[in-house]
């Protein structure tokens, strides 16, 4: 019996060897990178597929992990970037690009949190910079003109000047119609800025990367009464962790002139039409004078223009960072009327705790 009882354990401890081995640990190592620009991406999540055993990138975008030989693959994930599946192979080092995504596409900001655009119940429309109007543009405003159903912006007319904004037309008669305008998660008060013809224009057109507009009352109810006329949320472009110093530039000269003027009466066919109504005696005939001036050509002027835009990002380890700076220097067809902007921009947008919490710090002024 002892020796039937010996062979039993004996055959115990060997299987439980095997079943120890076959699940037998090994390191591997790795490197996650930016696949357009092979920087390397700080702070990515590193996950075995299905389980919560990971880990994080450190500075240089290098992970070290322990798995096993029953582990099927990791996925491999960072803010701003396609999830990425990893198939686990016999290699023990493994590099890993990541591309680009398109969140904004998917998801919409509305006031203190987001929502994906397939459950968003009312009615929201994103324009990204690729969609803006181009040219020689004086306010933000004139970017989203004409790219948003129902959403109706009528200009003065003046370099620098307001503009009439309406959602979804007239709401009130005697109440403000205007939106409620949120620039990075602030909103602007209504009403004028001492010395600026248009409260948006301490915002540089240059350094809008998104406009959002949320037009019914689910998607503006966290703003209270003050978006009785809609929403109009503007992202300003911000600096990448992966990414070196870039310096750019962007600037235009403009020209403009009336091309259509009020077609009136020439000094000799005002003499004729005098002398058609009043008689030789009449004062309006001893009052005519000699002069033959058109107002016109003396009250309009030919417009120059000229805007130059200077932008420094990048990002110092887990520190992204953007500052702009802009000038703009533009006449109004009518003689005087010149309008001068000088902007300044700064958004620095730190992550802590493996990039889990984001802050996003901004400094703008005109």
């Amino acid at each position: 019996m002892k020796i039937n009882l010996i062979k039993i354990l004996s055959v115990i401890v060997i299987l439980l060897f095997s079943v120890l081995e076959s699940r037998a640990q090994k390191k591997i190592k790795g490197t996650v990178l930016d696949k357009s620009t092979l920087e390397p991406l700080i702070g990515a999540n590193v996950l075995i597929t299905g389980s919560s055993n990971g880990t994080v990138t450190d500075f240089d975008g290098n992970f070290t992990l322990q798995i096993t030989d029953t582990d099927e693959s990791l996925t491999i994930s960072y803010t701003g970037y396609t999830e990425a599946l990893v198939p686990l192979t016999n290699e023990r080092a493994y590099n890993v690009l990541l591309s680009s995504g398109e969140l904004l596409e998917q998801v919409v900001v509305i006031g203190y949190g987001t929502i994906k655009r397939e459950d968003a119940t009312g009615s929201i429309q994103s324009v990204s910079s690729k969609d803006f109007n181009r040219g020689a543009l004086t306010g933000p405003q004139e970017l989203l003109s004409g790219k948003v159903a129902g959403v109706a912006i009528t200009s003065s007319g003046d370099p620098g000047g307001g503009s009439k904004i309406r959602i979804r037309g007239e709401s009130s008669l005697n109440a403000n119609n205007d939106p409620l305008i949120v620039v990075d998660g602030i909103p602007l008060e209504g009403g004028d800025i001492d010395g600026n013809r248009n409260p948006l224009d301490i915002v540089n057109p240059n350094e809008i990367e998104t406009f959002t507009v949320l037009k019914d009352a689910s998607a503006t109810a966290i703003y209270g009464n003050r978006a009785a006329g809609g929403v109009i949320l503007i992202t300003t472009k911000k600096g990448k962790s992966s990414k070196k110093l870039s310096i750019g530039y962007a600037g235009n000269v403009s020209r403009g002139e009336i091309s259509n003027k009020v077609d009136v009466l020439t000094r000799d066919e005002y003499i004729a039409a005098i002398d058609s109504f009043f008689s030789d005696r009449d004062l309006a005939k001893a009052n005519l004078g000699m002069a033959d001036t058109d107002w016109q050509d003396q009250i309009y002027q030919k417009a120059f223009g000229h805007e130059h835009n200077l932008n420094f990002s990048g990002g110092l380890e887990n520190l992204p960072y953007r500052l702009s700076l802009g000038y703009l220097n533009k006449d109004g067809v009518l003689l005087s009327d010149n309008y001068q902007r000088n902007s300044l921009g700064l958004n620095i947008n730190p992550g802590y705790l493996d990039n889990r919490l984001q802050l996003n710090l901004g400094v703008k002024g005109s």
